[in-house]
C-alpha cells in the first residue's frame, strides 16, 4: 500500500466535518431547476446575462495570469476536463484513459483538485489511497485511487500536487489531470473537453449560462455524448460510449449479475451531477427501481436514509459506493463503462509520443 506524503507542503490534513443539508431533495431540485434555465436564452437567462459579461471579463483576466504563470511537470500532461458547469462524465474518461497508459507501456498517476473534502491549516494537498476516506481526498479521487491502481494525489493547486507526485513516485512518466482546463498555471500537452448530451447549452457563461470559458476554443479532442456540442470548433470530435457494467459489487467484496436484480423490486440512489441519466440507464437494463433517491452531487450520505426496508436491494454509483458503504455496505455499485473510438486512442498515442520527444529534446511541454 502507498504511503502518505509526510513533511513539506505536501502532507495529512486534518478535517473539518460539516453537515450536509437534511433536505437533499430539494437541493437535488434546485440543481435541476438551474439546468433548465441554462438550457434555453428565457428570460431568466437574459436577466442573469449582464452578470456572464462581468464573469467573461474576470475570467479571460485570470486565464491571461495564470498562462504567464505556467509551469512545466517535467512529463507529459494529459487534462480531461470539460468547460460547463456540473458533471459531463469526466471521471471515466480519466479511467478509460488511465487503463489505455497502462496498456501502452506508460507509467501513469492522476492528480485532482478533491473537490468537495474538508481541510484545515492550508495543509490541501496529500495523496489518495486506496482506503482513504473520500471526506479527506473528495469522492472521484478516491473511486480513482481504489479502480485504476495508479499513485493519486490532490491539492487546490495542481501544480503542487504533481511536484508532490512525482517527488514521490519519480518512475511516473505521465500525468492525467481529473478535470483543470481552466487551471492553466499547470502545461499540459494533451487536452480533452467532454461534453455530456446537453452540450453548450443556452451558449452563455456564468451565471447566465453553464459555460465556464467562452467556447469553441482549441483543445486536443472534443468527446461528446449524444450529439457534438454547437458551435464545434475546429478540434476533432469524437463521440464517447457509456454502459452500465454487466456485473454490480458491493462492500463486501461480492458481487452478482446486474439483472439478476432486476426481480428483487431494489432501491437506487445516485448523488451524481446527473442523477435520472443514472436511473435510465438501469431501465435500459430491465431495472425498474420501486424507490429511487436522487441526491445534489457529492453528498456525504452522513444523513442518508432508505425509503424502503433493509431486505430490498440498494443499487448506487461506483462513485457513490465510496460513501455509502460506510453505512450501507451491502449497496451494490455498478461502475460505468466507456467505450471511444479507435481514431481517439490513435490521436491521443500520436500526441503523447510528440509531447515525450520534445521533453527529451529540452523543450517545453504543451
Amino acid at each position: 500500500m502507498r504511503r502518505p506524503v509526510g513533511g513539506g507542503n505536501c502532507g495529512r490534513a486534518r478535517m473539518i466535518r460539516t453537515p450536509m443539508p437534511q433536505n437533499t431533495v430539494q437541493a437535488s431540485s434546485s440543481q435541476h431547476g438551474l439546468r433548465a434555465l441554462w438550457r434555453q436564452r428565457g428570460a431568466g437567462a437574459w436577466l442573469l446575462w449582464p452578470l456572464s459579461l462581468v464573469y467573461g471579463v474576470l475570467q479571460a483576466w485570470n486565464a491571461r495570469r495564470m498562462r504567464s504563470r505556467q509551469q512545466s511537470t517535467g512529463v507529459p500532461v494529459i487534462v480531461v476536463g470539460n468547460v460547463i458547469a456540473g458533471g459531463a462524465g469526466k471521471t471515466p474518461v480519466t479511467q478509460a484513459v488511465v487503463a489505455h497508459l497502462k496498456a501502452r507501456g506508460w507509467q501513469p498517476a492522476i492528480i485532482s483538485r478533491g473537490y468537495g473534502r474538508r481541510i484545515e491549516s492550508g495543509q490541501d494537498c496529500r495523496e489518495a489511497l486506496p482506503d482513504s476516506p473520500a471526506s479527506e481526498v473528495g469522492d472521484e479521487p478516491a473511486l480513482l485511487a481504489r479502480s485504476t491502481g495508479v499513485p493519486v494525489f490532490v491539492a487546490s493547486r495542481r501544480l503542487q500536487a504533481a511536484q508532490a507526485l512525482r517527488q514521490r513516485y519519480p518512475q511516473v512518466d505521465v500525468i492525467v489531470s481529473d478535470d483543470g482546463l481552466q487551471h492553466l498555471a499547470l502545461a499540459r500537452d494533451v487536452e480533452l473537453c467532454v461534453f455530456n448530451d446537453e452540450g453548450v447549452g443556452n451558449g452563455f457563461l456564468l451565471p447566465a449560462g453553464p459555460l465556464r470559458e467562452p467556447w469553441p476554443r482549441p483543445v486536443t479532442a472534443t468527446l461528446h455524448a449524444g450529439q457534438p456540442p454547437r458551435p464545434l470548433g475546429t478540434s476533432p470530435a469524437f463521440a464517447l460510449q457509456r454502459n452500465l457494467a454487466e456485473t454490480a459489487y458491493n462492500g463486501h467484496g461480492q458481487s452478482i449479475p446486474l439483472r439478476s436484480l432486476a426481480a428483487q423490486s431494489p432501491e437506487a440512489v445516485a448523488a451524481v451531477a446527473r442523477p435520472e441519466s443514472f436511473f435510465a440507464m438501469l431501465a435500459a437494463q430491465g431495472i425498474t427501481a420501486a424507490a429511487t433517491q436522487a441526491l445534489p452531487d457529492h453528498y456525504d450520505f452522513e444523513s442518508f436514509s432508505r425509503k424502503l426496508e433493509n431486505d430490498k436491494p440498494l443499487i448506487c454509483t461506483e462513485k457513490d459506493a465510496v460513501k455509502l458503504w460506510r453505512s450501507h455496505p451491502e449497496a451494490w455499485a455498478v461502475p460505468l463503462e466507456l467505450q471511444l473510438p479507435q481514431a481517439f486512442w490513435e490521436l491521443l498515442d500520436a500526441q503523447l509520443a510528440k509531447a515525450n520527444a520534445n521533453i527529451r529534446r529540452g523543450g517545453k511541454p504543451g
